[in-house]
């Protein structure tokens, strides 16, 4: 089985997706349980031919070691039972992604992390992310708006009622008539992200909850539980209109707490491109009103302006700080990080400190922060310690072949590969060449020359300076052999090199 590297903010995300769930049943009892699936099984032999036969199916992406996987499986498949007798029949299915012979599928699918839901309509020619919950009654429900039409015609204040609730972000069209080029954008647009929001369209704005009801369109209003509540347009391009309800359907401020129906915006400020702003700070304290006042202001001075902002509670973003590598005695602390892992810090920030700071980061003017555990006095266990700032002395300029693993110490991965790479570790102990090395990700910064992109990621770093990603089986055998070869590789390339200079030579 190869090494699992799952996506960074996938494995993060994770926190939030499954916080809810209530713990996994056995894989025993689970087999028990489902004699007959519902959930059909694919890989990349049978993948396009059953997709081609249906509108519309779900595929889940998944890992037989992933316990998330395992998580959702007894919920996924009682939500294909339930979906088959649906009219028409809503088709779920699973890939093993971790299986050789699926990886190409997996790639083309963009599978980062297990378990990764794709929903596939009119066979297969257009794809969309599941982003519903993960429970049973949850997929049924979500399932079955996403089969049906992508806007809900509003033709009374009860559909009014029922569409727009207080929780949900609604996208709501008003027309003269459906006959117009808008109206087709609109539909358009509702497909394209249906996965998402909720759409519906009227000719009646005296229908809808707020806003003038007085226009007879065409018009966009979109209904939201945050900020103005809600914000109209009358840009109908696609393009234009997609980039409406993308920046209007966030929050100024992004909310990291307990409250579940967060938890999308959280996944949408996670998965932005902009640099991310991240104000942790405890709730419940007194000063709690004066620092939230303070950093509203700013992210809306900024708004729109290519900087994302979130305010994160201490109690409830905990995995933020396990993630991020942060200690609560630096709170409050505002945190800015880009795209390449680099971070701005301003730990035990004031409330009046915090516009000037960030002005200074986007000015420029502010040095990286450069995140590293001490330096291990005592380093003799048989897998040494790396941190940031011996990582250079130990991988490039120590000369030998080095063997480095990025860890988490949340990572359930990386807790399994550890016993093996301390066996790795004793059967080079005699090797004076070979080093067997780990760094805490989370804790350290990474240098830009390594590619993290999940936990846990092996790199083996040889004497030459070549570094060589390892995505192999995570057996001893097969790390000591990969070893093995890669260094004599080396070794007998050093060889040739110097019976070529000593032929110059003679």
């Amino acid at each position: 089985m190869a090494i699992s590297r799952v996506s960074i903010c996938a494995a993060f995300l994770a926190f939030l997706v499954f916080s809810t769930f209530a713990p996994a049943r056995s894989e025993e009892a689970g087999a028990e349980a489902v004699e007959e699936s519902a959930v059909l099984t694919l890989d990349a032999s049978n993948f396009s031919e059953t997709v081609a036969k249906y509108p519309f199916v779900v595929v889940e992406f998944y890992a037989p070691w992933c316990g998330h996987c395992k998580r959702l499986a007894p919920e996924y498949e009682k939500a294909a039972s339930i979906l088959s007798k649906h009219d028409p029949p809503v088709v779920l299915a699973k890939v093993d992604a971790n299986d050789e012979k699926n990886k190409e599928l997996a790639s083309k699918y963009e599978v980062s992390g297990y378990p990764t839901l794709k929903i596939l309509r009119n066979q297969g020619n257009n794809i969309q992310e599941y982003k519903g919950p993960r429970e049973a009654e949850g997929i049924v429900e979500y399932l079955k708006k996403q089969v049906g039409p992508a806007s809900a015609e509003i033709k009374s204040s009860e559909d009014a009622v029922t569409l727009i609730e207080d929780k949900k972000i609604v996208v709501v069209g008003v027309f003269p008539d459906y006959s117009q080029e808008e109206f087709k954008n609109f539909m358009i647009v509702a497909e394209e992200l249906r996965s998402d929001y909720d759409f519906g369209h009227t000719l009646d704005a005296k229908l809808l909850p707020r806003g003038d009801l007085t226009v007879s369109g065409p018009i966009v209003r979109l209904f939201k539980p945050f900020d103005e509540l809600f914000v109209d347009s009358q840009d109908f391009h696609v393009d234009a209109l997609e980039n409406f309800i993308e920046v209007a359907g966030v929050p100024k401020v992004v909310t990291f707490d307990n409250d579940p129906s967060n938890h999308p915006l959280l996944i949408k400020f996670f998965n932005n491109p902009n640099p991310k702003a991240m104000f942790f700070l405890n709730f419940s304290s007194e000063y709690f009103d004066s620092f939230k006042s303070k950093y509203y202001e700013v992210a809306e001075l900024y708004k729109g302006k290519g900087i994302s902002f979130l305010i994160g509670d201490l109690d409830a973003s905990q995995s933020a700080f396990q993630f991020f590598g942060l200690k609560e005695e630096q709170a409050p602390l505002v945190i800015i990080q880009e795209n390449d892992g680099q971070k701005y810090l301003k730990p035990n920030v004031e409330a009046d400190q915090i516009a000037t700071w960030v002005k200074d980061y986007l000015d420029g003017s502010l040095s990286p922060f450069k995140k590293s555990e001490p330096i291990p006095e005592v380093n003799d266990e048989p897998v040494k310690v790396v941190v940031a700032d011996s990582l250079h002395d130990v991988v490039f300029k120590s000369g030998k072949n080095v063997l480095l693993e990025f860890y988490a110490p949340w990572c359930g991965h990386c807790k399994k590969l550890a016993p093996i790479l301390e066996e790795v570790a004793v059967s080079f102990q005699s090797d004076d060449d070979v080093v067997i090395a780990k760094m805490d990700a989370t804790a350290n910064d990474v240098p830009k020359e390594f590619s993290v992109q999940g936990y846990p990621t092996v790199y083996f770093s040889l004497a030459s300076g070549k570094l060589v990603p390892y995505d192999g089986d995570r057996t001893k055998e097969d790390i000591i052999d990969f070893i093995r070869k890669n260094r004599d590789a080396t070794t007998q390339k050093d060889t040739t090199v110097q019976s070529e200079s000593l032929k110059d030579e003679l």
